[in-house]
């Protein structure tokens, strides 16, 4: 039902969305406590703090809703808990931000497309050319289906196999995601208070990014091909599961994905991962949304088999 929601209404901007909230007790609390004046140690020790108290919570408060919306009546329960874990899977969203850059860029007005793309990226996008926004959607898609999708579904399908339940895994992971969006970075001001969130999500993620992958390779009916571009391009990436990721669909694709990216006007160059055997277009964007698509279906699929099994 989760996924249902997701595909037919996605996140609606009108809507409070569980990451927003967390969202704003990270910054709040940054605030309050005023984790940007304190020393490199002490700044370590909060981030672990703030990202412990968060992720727990997170959790927590799913299995509370989750327990108490059962108890009110049964059917409320699931329609509750779907909302909820609908709004941990960024099937739609993806899609539809991709697009919405996508559409602007077919009209040929760049600017458009480049301050819609803004939204959406950390880089600077004021001077990009057609090639590069395409290259930016596509980076944005192929990261973003690992840690946006397949890997909240991947902590949701492990939950529903044990007592917590799919919507506190799932909302425990997204907290840890949204930690690291928001302090995960090795420039100042987060340095030291967003180590802690930023290898935890790494490693939160490394088995479903590896799993994806799999999937990815399994679906394109060239594995060892696939496996051989990641194994060759994704190590060169400092991420230990975003290059996995954007070389899987590059693998497929026949694209390479990569270069030198600029964030206020400092060029940081990222490297190069897959072979440029066709040129990153539309319809490649879309073939990548629609890869992940079927690779979120899979899983789905394969968890409701297992599911039935067991009951």
């Amino acid at each position: 039902m989760a996924a249902v929601l997701d595909y037919i209404i996605g996140d609606p901007w009108t809507w409070l969305h569980p990451v927003q909230v967390m969202g704003w007790v990270i910054n709040r609390s940054i605030k309050l406590l005023g984790f940007k004046q304190c020393d490199p140690l002490r700044q370590r020790l909060g981030g672990i703090g703030l990202g412990l108290t968060l992720i727990i919570s997170s959790g927590v408060f799913g299995w509370a809703i989750s327990y108490g919306s059962i108890l009110i009546h049964p059917l409320f329960g699931i329609v509750t808990q779907s909302i909820i874990l609908a709004s941990c899977f960024a099937l739609k969203s993806l899609k539809q931000a991709a697009e919405s850059v996508l559409q602007v860029l077919a009209t040929g007005n760049l600017e458009q497309a480049r301050i819609s793309l803004s939204q959406y990226v950390g880089r600077d996008t004021q001077n990009l050319p057609e090639s590069e926004i395409l290259r930016a959607v596509m980076e944005t898609v192929t990261e973003n289906a690992t840690d946006g999708v397949m890997a909240p579904l991947f902590y949701a399908i492990i939950g529903a196999f044990t007592p917590l339940g799919s919507v506190s895994l799932a909302l425990a992971y997204k907290a840890a995601s949204t930690l690291d969006s928001s302090i995960g970075y090795r420039e100042a001001p987060y340095t030291y208070l967003g180590w802690f969130s930023a290898r935890l999500e790494d490693y939160l993620t490394w088995l479903p990014c590896r799993l994806t992958v799999l999937t990815l390779a399994l679906l394109s009916g060239k594995p060892k091909q696939v496996w051989q571009i990641c194994f060759r391009d994704a190590v060169k990436d400092v991420s230990p599961n975003s290059g996995w990721s954007e070389g899987a669909y590059a693998a497929v694709l026949g694209v390479q994905v990569g270069g030198t990216n600029w964030y206020r006007s400092v060029a940081k160059p990222k490297p190069l991962i897959g072979d440029s055997v066709y040129p990153i277009t539309p319809a490649r964007i879309e073939k990548a949304l629609q890869l992940t698509r079927y690779c979120f279906l899979t899983w789905l699929l394969i968890a409701i088999a297992l599911l039935l099994v067991n009951t």
